[in-house]
């Protein structure tokens, strides 16, 4: 327990006995520090204002959890709703002005997803009385998820600590709320509440000891990844849709879906592209054969290939025209590789690490060159060519780096970011090479590191005991999604957010002549 005189270090406010009982449960076992001050409010607007008055100066974190009524269809009783904000019925007396946003709802949301609870995020709206009826419809239509009758009061004037509204749905809309079966709706919901607390557990100790946020300069789009995505908007926006393109585009589920809500239509292979159907390669590149498919075909096509990834492609034809074996130092399954493998497939072999370097065969020892996927980290790359240099002495290799500037730039601001975090959340989807490149690299820097889709996939459990938290995002990854990640750390407590920068990039590529504007 606390010491005599010591401020618990969160607060956590439930209206009714029931629900304070219901949370407590939640709670047992915690104590020390860790235990928030659970605090039964009683129910309505004046009482939550009363409630909030006593509330402790300071910074520390305060949250609402209990029951609530469904206001949107497809809420169930038993769901739970995350608030995204908290705002009050303008039409209630003496109603806090404006709205208290969560930024960090979606990270509270996956741990209690991680639990095995259906959840939503959205708004939470704060009546002065039970709404039903016109009340109900009127409120709904705000896009309100949830109706209480205290949180906005209890949060208003929070705006300068972490806050977090979780509302259980005990009634819903699809019918009135005084019926037979409101009692057991109610207990069902109440059921769900020591969940709740042990997941607003996480959430507390995560912002904890959060104090800084350090971000990796460069991170995010590159200038192929740029112009991958606009070679697909500019085609949407000159033809219309739909826009059929071979593979994703660049690896990026944001990204993705993004562009197939506005018309794009993202194939595996060109049989299921309609004949005569504006087709547009992705950045990785794509093999001669896949060219000559199209053409075969009549598809019209624009080719999103980076630049990049061309000028590996040349070499590759280059290096296997004068009769070398060349070996490719990738991935296996990765499309960059695919397409580079498919330049010359009888002299080029896929050298994946150093084990596979020293067992590659090739036609002639003397006659031998290699190649680099663009995504590989660095360190992991001149592994594998120290290793085939000592069993070829006389190794060719590209005129330049076949690893992209952007790749080794944001592999060195992740190393030195990593040095200084205790944990490095980077963004970028699964398939991303070039991302998950980087949480490897953060990670032989020191740091824990997680690969994250977006903000609702990082794990408070990773954040809890760490004083400064490290964000990067790949090549392919967009910069709204690291700000969405910084917005949920500084909601959760952290005061300062900086950045390190190891090189400022000013690189672009021009657009192909089907998508120029005129």
């Amino acid at each position: 327990m606390s010491a005599p005189g010591d401020h618990p270090p969160w607060t956590l406010y439930a209206p009714m006995r029931w629900e304070a009982s219901a949370l407590r449960r939640g709670l047992a076992g915690r104590d020390g520090r860790g235990r928030p001050a659970l605090r039964r409010t009683g129910v309505g607007p004046r009482r939550a204002r009363s409630a909030a008055a006593r509330r402790p100066a300071g910074a520390a974190p305060v949250a609402v959890a209990g029951i609530g009524g469904g206001l949107a269809p497809g809420l169930a009783c038993g769901d739970i709703v995350v608030a995204s904000e908290v705002r009050a019925d303008p039409l209630a007396p003496g109603a806090p002005p404006g709205a208290v946003r969560m930024p960090d709802a979606a990270v509270l949301a996956a741990a209690l997803r991680r639990r095995g609870l259906r959840v939503h995020v959205g708004p939470v709206v704060s009546a002065d009385r039970l709404v039903d009826g016109a009340a109900r419809t009127r409120l709904a239509a705000t896009g309100a998820l949830v109706a209480d009758c205290e949180s906005a009061w209890l949060l208003a004037g929070c705006a300068d600590r972490p806050t977090a509204c979780v509302r259980v749905v005990a009634d819903t809309a699809t019918g009135p709320l005084y019926r037979p079966a409101t009692l057991r709706r109610i207990r069902a919901a109440l059921a769900v509440l020591p969940v709740v607390a042990a997941a607003l557990t996480e959430w507390a100790d995560a912002g904890s000891g959060l104090r800084r946020v350090l971000l990796a300069s460069p991170r995010s789009f590159c200038a192929g990844v740029e112009r991958a995505i606009a070679v697909v908007e500019q085609a949407l926006r000159h033809h219309g849709p739909p826009v059929y393109v071979r593979k994703q585009i660049v690896h990026n589920a944001r990204v993705v879906a993004d562009l197939r809500a506005r018309g794009a239509v993202f194939v595996d292979d060109l049989d299921e592209v309609p004949d005569g159907a504006l087709t547009v390669f992705s950045a990785h590149g794509v093999a001669p054969a896949v060219r000559r498919q199209a053409a075969d075909r009549g598809l019209p096509v624009i080719d999103a290939t980076c630049p990049l990834v061309t000028k590996v492609h040349a070499e590759a034809r280059r290096f296997a025209g004068r009769g070398d074996t060349v070996l490719l130092i990738g991935h296996p399954g990765h499309e960059e590789t695919d397409g580079t493998l498919g330049e010359a497939p009888g002299r080029i072999r896929l050298v994946s690490d150093p084990a596979a370097a020293e067992t590659v065969r090739v036609d002639d020892p003397a006659r031998v060159s290699y190649l680099v996927q663009t995504t590989l980290a660095t360190d992991e790359a001149a592994g594998v060519v120290e290793a085939l240099r000592r069993r070829f002495p006389g190794l060719a290799g590209p005129g330049s780096d076949d690893i992209c500037y952007a790749t080794t730039n944001r592999q060195r601001a992740v190393t030195e970011v990593a040095g200084r975090s205790d944990v490095v959340l980077v963004l970028g989807s699964d398939n991303s090479s070039n991302s998950r490149r980087l949480v490897e690299v953060a990670e032989r820097a020191g740091a824990r590191a997680y690969l994250v889709d977006d903000v609702s996939r990082v794990d408070l459990r990773w954040l809890a005991g760490a004083a400064t938290v490290g964000v990067s995002a790949g090549a392919s990854a967009p910069p709204a999604l690291v700000d969405e990640v910084v917005a949920a750390l500084t909601a959760l407590g952290a005061r300062e957010v900086s950045e390190h920068t190891t090189t400022v990039e000013d690189v672009s590529f021009t657009l192909p002549k089907e998508v120029r504007q005129p």
